[in-house]
């Protein structure tokens, strides 16, 4: 294979390599840095050129909409790229990237279960916690053989949520209670009659924002 697209492909498998090393030993900023340029090679390959390279679609899957989906190697390598992705973003603790790269792995492969788990897990640690629930009960149906560990996943967002909760009540109580004894003392200084109304609305407003 010598033609531009059989070596875009070559240089987006040897990227994809590069990235798996550096990911194995605990680099995840180089194995980013080289899953992405991977797929810069990857997204930019047309179909019909993958099929004058004797790349014709592997496989076809019924999606749960009711689609057919055709699906090349190059549609295989993205969606490992992606949810590769997912799991370095986690190890960094960048959330909001680690559910968007699993979102992009299952819109190649619905059934993928390491990036379901990856987009329960990212969902939780952003407070989400119904929304990740749903994610990981859906995965324990389709896929029961891990259902030990999803459900310890489960469990452990939820002591998490029930963490995040009692944190923000205890922070809610003490500006109500900030604002009352703050309104108590104009009060007592100015007479209750003569708080001004802007004053007044001034507390709700602050209680309401926080």
């Amino acid at each position: 294979m010598s033609s531009p697209t059989a070596h875009k492909l070559a240089t987006a498998r040897q990227k994809k390599d590069t990235a798996d090393q550096a990911f194995k030993i605990g680099n995840t900023k180089d194995a980013l840095k080289s899953y992405h340029e991977s797929l810069m090679y990857l997204l930019g390959l047309d179909k019909n050129a993958l099929q004058s390279i004797g790349m014709a679609p592997k496989t076809t899957e019924t999606t749960k909409d009711g689609k057919v989906q055709e699906k090349t190697e190059v549609d295989e390598i993205v969606e490992k790229i992606y949810a590769n992705m997912s799991a370095c973003h986690l190890k960094n603790g960048n959330w909001k990237r680690a559910q968007e790269t699993a979102e992009k792995a299952l819109a190649k492969n619905e059934n993928n279960y390491k990036a379901m788990f990856r987009k329960g897990k990212a969902l939780g640690e952003q407070g989400f916690f119904e929304k990740s629930v749903k994610v990981l009960e859906d995965l324990k149906t389709k896929n029961p053989t891990d259902k030990e560990l999803v459900e310890q996943e489960i469990e452990r967002l939820r002591a998490i949520d029930n963490e995040r909760e009692r944190v923000h009540k205890k922070k809610m109580k003490g500006f109500l209670n900030k604002a009352e004894k703050k309104g108590n003392t104009l009060s007592l200084e100015e007479g209750s009659s003569s708080v001004p109304e802007s004053i007044k609305q001034g507390f709700i407003e602050e209680v309401k924002d926080e």
